[in-house]
């Protein structure tokens, strides 16, 4: 089993800002593996689509919380133990199970960057996963969201819940998702 999570917050008026950059590449990756259309999973606060020994999730638990989801999801398919809550194994390697994306102000807009292993460099739904989990060892999928000239005029909360521009949006559903969907391909081995 694979578990692909995209990041974002629930809430129409979050739907075309910065900090769903996750979730709107998550849709267009489904786009490619699955005619099915997501369903709300109330057990895991997730909008979810299974496809085969595939899942893909999109917490509805708001970014900050975005570890309740992910545990739900993995210790309902009874990889972690229900009782514990955690991995049996404290930092266990989860890199090739669990797959997230997510947006990342360090990187430049246009830029994807794949990583496994790392902590949070301040994410808040990162640091929810790693913190529900109980290790930091997972994939991640970074998707640059910076913007050089704008980034600096805006605190880092206010930055990452501004909207992205119609350009931005096309750039994210084509070029970026083009990038990703390999990414994504090689991490499920198909």
């Amino acid at each position: 089993m694979k578990i692909i999570v995209g990041l974002g917050n629930p809430e129409e008026k979050y739907s075309k800002t910065r900090h769903n950059a996750g979730f709107i590449i998550l849709d267009k990756i489904i786009e490619n593996f699955s005619n099915q259309e997501w369903v709300e999973n109330k057990k895991f606060q997730a909008l979810y689509i299974k496809e085969n020994d595939f899942i893909f999730i999109k917490p509805l638990t708001y970014m900050n919380n975005s570890g309740q989801s992910v545990q739900s999801l993995m210790s309902y398919h009874k990889l972690l133990p229900k009782k514990l809550g955690l991995l049996k194994e404290k930092n266990s390697d989860l890199s090739k199970l669990l797959l997230v994306i997510h947006d990342d102000i360090d990187i430049d807009f246009n830029k994807i960057k794949k990583t496994d292993n790392s902590g949070s460099a301040g994410h808040n739904g990162i640091k929810s996963i790693i913190n529900h989990l109980g290790t930091k060892n997972f994939s991640r999928l970074r998707i640059g969201i910076r913007q050089k000239e704008i980034s600096k005029k805006f605190p880092i909360d206010k930055y990452v819940l501004s909207r992205f521009k119609e350009d931005e949006i096309n750039t994210l559903t084509s070029d970026i998702s083009t990038q990703t969907l390999k990414f994504v391909k090689d991490f499920l081995k198909i």
